[in-house]
């Protein structure tokens, strides 16, 4: 398995002969509802090309820092794509031919090789809960789960074992609303949990923001922590924070998993 950070919570996943780009957003400014005032992203590190000759774009919410539309616009609106009912939504809007929208439970297999099955993830407003997802190899075995906001309930009830997580282990916070995304002690449960031989750090990077939200937002955790809790725990998982935007080939061991 080889992945690619694009910083943010986009990643390119190179499996089974197949290129799965996640939650993209690799052009242009990130703003919310075109509310530049309250937050504006910008990256630092332009991306040089495109991701290409992709089999399915997997989107896991329909808000802009997953579902980012100027970025959706500059790719092939014929690439398949996989996504929360809500992301189904703005993609068909924004012309794409060929979209599956998967409630929780629900799977679909890719090219016969891949199956990806949509698990409850964060809540967004009071009642609707977007996407995460769990991604098995079919003639291995070997599985990836995915979720960007650290809410794991769904997971943690479905499955003993992951190979692969991509999860924040950051907590971000806002006064009077909570934690907007949940890493530290919540990444750690999920490692207790899902014992994964490899955890790769998603949600943060190095891109200029501005905004009102920065006065607000308050960090807690980091990569080096995460790795003291782990090893304190006596977890063999690896946690990982990758460079952006260079090709990684996971360090996995074969045939351990069922």
């Amino acid at each position: 398995m080889q992945v690619t950070w694009f910083e943010a919570n986009t990643w390119l996943v190179e499996w089974a002969g197949l290129r799965l780009l996640f939650d993209p957003w690799l052009v242009g400014p990130l703003v919310f509802g075109k509310l530049d005032w309250l937050f504006k992203a910008e990256r630092r590190q332009p991306i040089a090309e495109l991701p290409s000759n992709l089999d399915a774009i997997v989107i896991t919410q329909g808000l802009e820092d997953h579902c980012h539309p100027l970025t959706l616009s500059r790719l092939d609106r014929g690439i398949p794509v996989i996504a929360s009912p809500s992301a189904a939504q703005v993609v068909r809007g924004l012309g794409y031919q060929q979209v599956t929208a998967l409630a929780h439970g629900q799977a679909m297999t890719l090219a016969e090789r891949l199956t990806i099955q949509a698990v409850p993830g964060a809540p967004v407003g009071p009642t609707q809960v977007e996407n995460g997802y769990l991604l098995r190899e079919n003639r291995t075995g070997q599985t990836l789960y995915y979720e960007p906001h650290g809410y794991h309930q769904g997971i943690m009830r479905l499955v003993n074992q992951v190979d692969v997580v991509i999860a924040p282990v950051m907590d971000l916070t806002l006064p009077l609303v909570g934690s907007i995304i949940r890493g530290n002690q919540v990444a750690l449960e999920l490692a207790q949990k899902l014992r994964p031989q490899v955890m790769l750090s998603t949600a943060m990077g190095d891109y200029e923001a501005s905004g009102f939200l920065l006065q607000l937002v308050q960090a807690k955790g980091d990569m080096a922590t995460f790795q003291q809790q782990l090893a304190q725990a006596g977890l063999p998982t690896q946690a990982m924070e990758l460079p952006p935007q260079q090709a990684v080939t996971l360090p996995l061991e074969t045939g351990l998993r069922c």
